[in-house]
């Protein structure tokens, strides 16, 4: 993209305010400055103003399945799970392009240290997870890593130098999330440096489209694979491609399926899996009104008693379907460093947005969905914080719990 292009484009979106320092940069700096705006899709500020969200329609509880009703059929559902990760159908998609900050650390979440007499990081501690299954089913399958722009060397060189935790290197296949600019809240594109752009990851909600134009579309037709189950990197107890998930989710029916705890409250933060005027739908903890989180069945579980852990199984063949389908698109309020008055600054508190897509807006667009509910203490060890409630801290306490040496 040549200057004249890139004006003319920032003029049709009035975002001119990108090109305010070009003379005072090198060329290299320029370039990069211009291939930046190249690629900037600017379709994402149509959504300012709408972060108040849309109305919730008429809810009801999810089509599920308990720890007890599985209980009852976990030979059948498993011995269906084993066949079709033994053929090849299913494979693994890690969601790890968050890093560490709040954590303390500036390296990959993956990377954070979660051991205590010996080391032992995230992305260990879930690859030894998935050898579990990997030892039951007798094969490995393919796990595809999502990172960021922000961490994908790292996270790449990090696999390599850990000998990929023994995994079949051919079966790992890493990729990065695609990026949105960030803006003020007046709608101005900010700049992270004078020669650069300010972006951000477009939230978990891209990762299949991420990994089709990562070039991997005609691989997962080429290799069988049928079903995807994604997971979160901050849960250290992850079971990833579950046989008895995977094999309750093919009887069952269902476009995709959900891992679900019971809430400990109708206040936890976590996201309930639902159904919304018919569909099946994720209503976060902020979203859902009190009244209708508070209600109780006559035994006196919650209603909406299904939070999700972030560990979902898709199906490839309806990923496809929806694949030109636009996601919703959420806006989050942040303190954004930028360039302003021709100086870097880093805000202490929020000043403007940046632009998401969500995995669990995916489910709703699937048209069926499966709660599958685990046990929180066998599968549920998030680790989002230093401290407190879902940190290091108790995250160790329920490996420790499980049997995992720390």
């Amino acid at each position: 993209m040549t200057y004249t292009q890139a004006k003319e484009l920032l003029e049709k979106y009035g975002q001119t305010q990108l090109l305010e320092y070009y003379d005072e940069l090198t060329p290299e700096e320029r370039n990069i400055l211009l291939s930046d705006i190249s690629k900037l899709d600017f379709s994402v500020l149509e959504n300012l103003g709408t972060h108040g969200g849309k109305p919730l329609g008429k809810l009801s509880p999810a089509d599920a399945l308990s720890v007890e009703d599985i209980a009852k059929r976990r030979k059948e559902y498993e011995e269906e799970g084993l066949k079709a990760i033994r053929e090849g159908k299913v494979a693994a998609v890690l969601l790890a392009g968050g890093q560490g900050t709040r954590l303390g650390s500036s390296l990959p979440k993956g990377m954070y240290n979660i051991g205590v007499t010996r080391p032992l990081t995230i992305f260990e501690q879930q690859m030894n997870n998935i050898f579990d299954v990997v030892k039951q089913a007798g094969c490995m399958f393919h796990i595809f890593i999502m990172t960021s722009a922000i961490n994908d060397r790292a996270t790449r060189e990090y696999f390599k130098e850990c000998n990929y935790f023994g995994y079949d290197p051919l079966k790992i296949h890493f990729y990065e999330q695609k990026l949105a600019p960030t803006c003020s809240k007046d709608g101005k594109i900010y700049l992270e440096e004078k020669h650069k752009v300010s972006l951000s990851p477009n939230g978990n909600g891209g990762w299949y489209a991420s990994l089709v134009e990562a070039g991997y579309a005609q691989f997962l037709h080429e290799n069988g694979i049928e079903w995807l189950n994604i997971y979160a990197v901050d849960n250290v107890l992850q079971r990833i491609c579950d046989p008895v998930f995977v094999g309750a989710t093919l009887k069952s029916g269902c476009a995709c399926s959900g891992k679900v705890v019971q809430k400990t409250s109708p206040e936890e933060r976590v996201g309930v899996l639902c159904k919304e005027d018919g569909l099946p739908a994720i209503v976060e903890y902020y979203e859902m009104p009190a009244d209708i989180a508070a209600l109780r069945d006559p035994d006196g579980k919650l209603t909406y008693r299904y939070g999700v852990i972030l560990n979902y199984l898709f199906s490839v063949e309806k990923l496809d379907k929806i694949y030109g389908d636009k996601l919703p698109c959420h806006l989050a309020l942040k303190a954004i460093p930028h360039i302003e008055g021709g100086v870097k600054v880093t805000p202490a508190q929020p000043c403007g947005y940046k632009f998401e897509t969500l995995a669990v807006d995916i489910v709703r667009m699937m048209g069926s969905c499966l709660a599958f509910e685990v046990e929180r203490e066998r599968e549920f060890a998030p680790v989002k914080n230093k401290t407190g409630v879902d940190s290091v801290e108790s995250a160790r306490r329920l490996l420790e719990l499980n049997g995992v040496k720390l």
